[in-house]
């Protein structure tokens, strides 16, 4: 359903009703600490897949992919360096200590035997070709 853009008799409002609560959930939960998410983008060709998700800041040794039961997981591990004893500095805010991110796309049809991923500038690229559609044989199905 969706709405008309309407001003509500104000003229300093022009404003699309259904845009008020569009992702006001997902702001919500986003904020919380401890609720890092792999930010990503599914592209769909003819012949294949194409993922790319955002992990900035972690190396390429501390990610992991796997492709199983139709179902692609990406993870990754970032860990910061705590300060050292003889560091003369202190700690007065530390957020970056660790992190441990996850996402799990679902897929069908995909040869796993040929999927091929890149990383580069904290942009993973995970490409996941199509299997080849076999013609299925038509056949007339005879009703009683």
């Amino acid at each position: 359903m969706t709405f008309e853009n309407k001003n509500f008799n104000n003229p300093f409002i022009d404003v699309n009703p259904g845009d008020l609560f569009r992702d006001f959930g997902k702001q919500i939960v986003e904020q919380f600490p401890g609720n890092e998410s792999i930010k990503s983008d599914i592209k769909e060709l003819d012949n294949s897949y194409i993922v790319e998700a955002e992990l900035p800041g972690i190396k390429k040794e501390n990610i992991s992919l796997e492709f199983e039961n139709n179902l692609l997981t990406i993870e990754g591990k970032q860990i910061v360096e705590v300060q050292d004893e003889n560091d003369t500095k202190r700690a007065v805010h530390q957020e970056r200590n660790h992190s441990d991110l996850s996402r799990q796309f679902p897929f069908e049809n995909v040869d796993d035997s040929s999927i091929k991923a890149s990383y580069e500038n904290g942009l993973l690229t995970v490409t996941l070709p199509k299997k080849e559609q076999k013609e299925q044989p038509k056949s007339n199905i005879k009703i009683d």
